[in-house]
């Protein structure tokens, strides 16, 4: 086991995917000499060289767009967007292609293509450097989404999304860059948990909280903070957010009979809402109340100094416990 942080086992999955397979290729701005905004290719290009570390033109249309014809021709191309908000540009091609093509051509053309998506907020930028636009692509058939939480979760899920022969937009908390964990570089890939799994993080009794990227930490916390108040609960890291894998959620949620369901994105027809349709439709004759959702506001992303105010944190995640749980909590007052 290697003690990494996210930056670094990203890098090495990279790096080993460049090293296994001669048609994986990498692509973005910045991606070559600088090594990325976020150095997550960094030393890429001198190891493997400007025809496999491609540094492209500021057009993420055109960068997706060229990745469409390269996985057409056998390539398996994988794109960086250098920041979250960046990816508006290449949302066309993404959507009207990439998730369409397989369909289109009846299984003709497979879609191998990665989607890096440098994720959400938390680290003091603002609009188009802190955005969470997953449930865009949550809502597009044809794509796969991943979202992940930890190093050792980063290095073996980029490697699979790679391996994959269906379009894969992978999103990256930037906020957790630079958190350590530990991962084991010599595990074989077979051997790691398939991409599509959620994972039980904390078991527990009296609630379900389902999350997913940086909220998967602030979730712990929020667990660790209940069980000093006699409440056990459980933590769910989605990990894939297309397709949900509702097996282990609702495994959870029938035998606790209360879920949160915690996001950075703005709550209006976000990941939670489908998610908290997922479990109602599975498991309603085992809930004792209703699922709750704590999100970002559904507002645009604010400045830097009053980002705290507006991601979820501990505080709102165990308010929404008290609520589920039929406790004492922030609207107990106006209620009377």
């Amino acid at each position: 086991m290697t003690a990494l942080t996210m930056a670094k086992a990203l890098n090495a999955a990279l790096g080993r995917a460049l090293a296994d397979d001669p048609s994986v290729l990498i692509m973005g701005e910045d991606v070559g000499t600088l090594g990325g905004v976020f150095r997550i290719t960094d030393g890429l290009l001198a190891t493997h060289g400007a025809s496999r570390v491609i540094d492209t033109p500021l057009a993420e249309s055109g960068i997706v767009g060229t990745a469409v014809g390269l996985a057409y021709r056998g390539f398996r191309p994988v794109v960086e967007i250098q920041f979250d908000g960046f990816v508006y540009p290449a949302f066309d091609q993404i959507v009207c292609q990439v998730a369409k093509l397989h369909y289109r051509t009846r299984g003709a053309v497979r879609m191998p293509l990665t989607v890096r998506i440098p994720w959400a907020g938390g680290v003091g930028a603002a609009e188009h450097h802190s955005e969470s636009p997953e449930a865009y692509f949550v809502h597009t058939s044809g794509l796969r989404v991943v979202a992940v939480s930890n190093p050792s979760d980063a290095y073996f899920m980029l490697r699979q999304a790679i391996a994959c022969d269906d379009p894969v937009v992978f999103f990256e908390p930037k906020r957790l860059y630079h958190v350590k964990g530990e991962v084991d570089l010599d595990a074989a890939l077979a051997d790691a948990p398939p991409m599509g799994l959620a994972r039980v993080v904390r078991a527990g009794s009296d609630a379900t909280v389902v999350t997913y990227g940086a909220q998967v930490a602030t979730a712990l916390e929020a667990a660790e903070a209940a069980a000093d108040d006699g409440v056990s609960l459980e933590v769910i890291d989605l990990r894939s957010l297309s397709p949900v894998d509702y097996d282990t959620v609702a495994a959870s949620v029938r035998r606790t009979g209360r879920v949160v369901i915690t996001h950075e994105a703005p709550g209006e027809a976000g990941v939670g809402a489908e998610v908290a349709a997922g479990i109602t439709e599975r498991c309603f004759h085992h809930l004792e109340a209703p699922p709750l959702r704590v999100t970002g506001h559904d507002i645009p992303y604010p400045p830097a100094k009053l980002e705290r105010h507006h991601l979820p944190d501990l505080d709102r995640i165990l308010d929404a416990v008290d609520r589920v749980l039929d406790r004492p909590h922030s609207l107990s007052e106006a209620a009377q």
